[in-house]
């Protein structure tokens, strides 16, 4: 660790955090275009060092993961770069017509997606929402966006972001909304885990560093301690786990024990953190046809085993009705799929160890699959009791392709669907991102009491039908944990990031998809085209147009 160089890169950042905050919109719009067109540029190159460092072979569908995050970054930019030519234009963002809705219960919600053609082509029959804390109305609703940009003169601030490991996409935006969304030049360090990305991550943000408002380290967690404690960093983002977050807060060992359990915090900067989940699949009993517990299956597993598991918003616990006739079905049908699935290497550290103590844990874990030097199972763990509020799989993420399966009871879907998000709200750990598939007779059927779900379900996402890392990918949604937690109890952290129309005070994000669809969607694991859909909508996003948009459909078509 070179503290001189990291005393530098801090002062450098200093000198140059007011010139950033008082830049006009338009000006940070220019180099979010740069940006954009500097990623399409390296996506390629990205994505292969992505996929040698994870062992996935290049030109397979399983290659085409990766493709998804210059994709989304994107998109991401895009959206950002739009919102900030608003501001220049008339001095705030602007909404989509028609965008705004007054719920039953009087709180606002702000559609969001979709935004322009190549989404209501791409995306037929989906919607995403963000709903507002309360006290946002519509009369107020401008005074509640783009809070940074109604300033005048503002100051600056130091901002580290301490990059994810896992996914090519999470470091690069964490930074783009400290940057653009509340003004603060930062320094970003890598990931020792996937510091393969340095040089395209460094060459993306190249003008933005050329000039001073960024600047980058590498390291492991000696660098990222010095950093954090650093009088000069005035805020600090991190995406990763829980206990990394209380050990730069709190301290590591016994001390940080004593010190969390006392309320000591040795760390008294903003912090804001997105630090995972165990995030559940509630499925929501009604009559399905073969083909819908096939679809669905398809479904469950994508959340299960993209990215070998190794996501933050990886489904860990499936929820089903314990006398619905379909829920053997569902369960053999995953198991199926799952044995089809060629084997992924588990290329996070401390996957093998980690399996090793799942076992330890749970009796009754099936493994898929055999067993190799670096190569781990999935695994599925069944019919737990949903009264084991202790057990290891309701209290604890871990970090690998995972699902465990439960079973509540339930007079009828309305009674079932109360019940599961008790158990969601009061089991299980975290409060990142949740999932209810409902087929659309039994969702009329329910009439309000879906919304009355989405509403009581503690998750900063949740998703109908679908899996949460759609909204994810859209941008427009933000992204974190349930508002509210604090130091002692973080649960899946603090703060939003993403949300590129600039919206304040979120509460949540609702994002509501098709119970089936017709293509495929690229993003199932089972798709075949995978690898060359994404591609496509990398150049989709950078320029969007009716043109682009009939290449992603027709090569999705042959799914």
């Amino acid at each position: 660790m070179d503290k001189q160089a990291l005393d530098q890169a801090i002062q450098a950042l200093k000198a140059r955090r007011d010139a950033w905050a008082r830049l006009p919109a338009s000006r940070k719009a220019d180099y979010l275009q740069e940006t954009i067109d500097r990623y399409v540029g390296l996506a390629a190159g990205q994505v292969a060092a992505a996929n040698r460092a994870k062992g996935v072979a290049e030109g397979t569908p399983m290659s085409g993961e990766e493709w998804a995050h210059p994709y989304l970054t994107v998109r991401t930019l895009r959206l950002l770069r739009d919102t900030l030519r608003r501001i220049a234009a008339s001095g705030r963002p602007r909404l989509p017509k028609g965008a705004v809705r007054t719920r039953h219960n009087g709180r606002l919600a702000v559609r969001v997606f979709p935004l322009n053609l190549p989404d209501r082509l791409l995306y037929s029959g989906w919607w995403g929402e963000v709903w507002m804390q309360p006290g946002v109305t519509r009369e107020n609703l401008p005074d509640h966006m783009a809070a940074f940009y109604r300033r005048e003169n503002p100051a600056g601030k130091v901002a580290l972001v301490l990059g994810a490991g896992n996914v090519a996409s999470i470091g690069p935006l964490d930074m783009a909304h400290k940057l653009f969304a509340e003004g603060q030049v930062c320094l970003f360090k890598h990931n020792p885990v996937n510091e393969y990305l340095a040089p395209f991550i460094e060459e993306a943000y190249g003008p933005l560093i050329r000039d001073g408002f960024i600047r980058t380290a590498r390291g492991g967690a000696e660098v990222g301690e010095y950093l954090c404690q650093h009088p000069d960093i005035e805020e600090i983002h991190l995406t990763g786990s829980d206990r990394t977050y209380e050990a730069i807060v709190f301290g590591p060992g016994e001390e940080g024990r004593r010190r969390k359990q006392a309320g000591q915090p040795r760390i008294n900067k903003r912090f804001s953190c997105e630090l995972g989940s165990v995030s559940p699949v509630v499925v929501v009993p009604g009559a399905w046809s073969e083909s819908d517990v096939r679809f669905h299956a398809e479904n469950i597993a994508t959340q299960m085993v993209n990215n070998c598991g190794f996501n933050c918003l990886a489904s860990k616990v499936l929820v089903l009705h314990k006398d619905w006739p379909q829920g053997a079905a569902l369960m053999d049908e995953l198991r199926a799929i799952l044995k089809a699935q060629p084997p992924r290497r588990a290329y996070y550290p401390g996957a093998e160890d980690r399996y090793d103590r799942l076992l330890a844990a749970c009796p009754g874990v099936e493994s898929i699959g055999s067993r190799e030097p670096g190569v781990i199972p999935f695994s599925l763990v069944p019919d737990l009791d949903p009264n084991d509020a202790r057990h290891p799989c309701f209290t604890q993420e871990w970090f690998m392709p995972l699902m465990a399966q439960t079973s509540l009871p339930g007079a009828d879907a309305a009674e079932f669907l109360r019940n599961a998000v008790r158990f969601c709200n009061e089991t299980l750990w975290g409060t990142l991102s949740a999932c209810i598939v409902v087929h659309p007779e039994v969702e009329r059927s329910l009439g309000g009491a879906i919304e009355e779900a989405l509403e009581e379900l503690r998750y900063g996402t949740v998703g109908v039908n679908h899996w949460t890392a759609l909204s994810y990918v859209w941008g427009s949604p933000g992204w974190g944990g349930a508002p509210g937690q604090t130091s002692a109890d973080i649960q899946s952290g603090a703060g939003m990031v993403h949300n590129a129309l600039l919206l304040d005070e979120p509460a949540k994000n609702i994002m509501h998809g098709p119970f089936r669809m017709w293509p495929k969607p690229a993003w199932f694991i089972t798709n075949r085209q995978m690898h060359r859909i994404f591609p496509k909508m990398v150049s989709l996003e950078a320029q969007p147009g009716l043109i682009g948009t009939l290449a992603v459909a027709l090569t999705a078509a042959r799914a």
